[in-house]
């Protein structure tokens, strides 16, 4: 399909800009596309959007966030007239707005409303999603912009819902669960929180992911050959997140440059952020001869 790949959840961190890099590694054919760190299921949406595949499974340890994806994908019409009103009643003063999206906030926290929760991530600060350990929303509301317009959102979310509608499996729970089922002529994308992003000053995920337990994945995943794709960690300027993986796992490293960090220019600087892309031993087997180490 040609044409701009629709996106309904605008959160930072999303794959959404990477999406053609990181897939141009798919093997030729693929079964089911399990996205176990679905997100914006930004890798989900730009396969559908270019028939790289025609079955997934989106997940997500966050109940609230695959509601929203299933919403968004079996009900568009529910989640584009929800937000429409929720967005109209922001109030018309910055003031107004500003008392609005914390009252927002609260209720979502209260009753985990998956429509309520796009508005907040639409809302707030630079989409910056925060949650508590406890899974509350936490970040604070812009006050240079209102959100994506109501006619916008609608377009993507029937643009989304027409790509994946009848074509998706959903998962709530951890994402090693998620990815048991998946054969050899599957494909397993996994996109796991920086490690730095878990803990300190700077939560953004309600959950850390262990470093053992994903091993223990991967190895599984490799036991039962089934190819992967991991985004894991990288660098941020000066600052980088997290070793490499064991040599034991035989993936391939590659880097991409991910363009200007926006929490860089949230702190006033401005740093490029580069990521590291984990290729499984059976997709390497498949590629043609390149550098060990590739700044795609």
């Amino acid at each position: 399909m040609k044409g701009k790949t629709p996106h309904v959840i605008p959160y930072q961190g999303s794959k959404r800009k990477l999406a053609e890099k990181i897939c141009r590694y798919f093997p030729t054919s693929v079964g089911t596309l399990y996205e176990p760190f679905a997100g914006s299921a930004a890798i989900s949406i730009f396969s559908a959007h270019r028939g790289l595949t025609e079955k997934f499974v989106i997940g997500d340890i966050l109940e609230p966030l695959v509601n929203l994806q299933k919403l968004i994908i079996e009900e568009p019409e529910e989640v584009a007239t929800g937000y429409e009103r929720i967005w109209k009643a922001q109030g018309k003063s910055a003031n107004e707005r500003y008392d609005y999206f914390f009252s927002i906030r609260e209720t979502y926290n209260a009753e985990r409303n998956p429509i309520l929760l796009l508005f907040l991530i639409a809302r707030c600060v630079a989409n910056a999603v925060r949650f508590s350990k406890n899974g509350n929303f936490t970040q604070s509301p812009d006050k240079r912009r209102m959100g994506t317009t109501p006619s916008n959102m609608r377009q993507n979310i029937y643009s989304v819902s027409a790509l994946l509608r009848g074509k998706c499996s959903f998962f709530i729970g951890d994402y090693a669960e998620c990815v048991r089922k998946a054969k050899s002529s599957d494909l397993v994308y996994l996109d796991p929180p920086y490690r730095g992003t878990t803990e300190g000053s700077d939560k953004r995920y309600f959950q850390q992911v262990e470093t053992r337990h994903l091993i223990d994945c991967l190895e599984e995943l490799n036991r039962k050959n089934v190819p992967f794709i991991l985004s894991y960690d990288g660098s941020h300027g000066e600052k980088r997140y997290g070793d490499d993986l064991p040599e034991h796992l035989e993936c391939r490293k590659l880097l991409l440059d991910a363009g200007r960090s926006t929490q860089g220019t949230l702190n006033g600087r401005e740093v490029h952020t580069i990521e590291s892309l984990y290729v499984s031993k059976k997709i390497v087997t498949k590629l043609e001869p390149q550098p060990e180490l590739l700044l795609a």
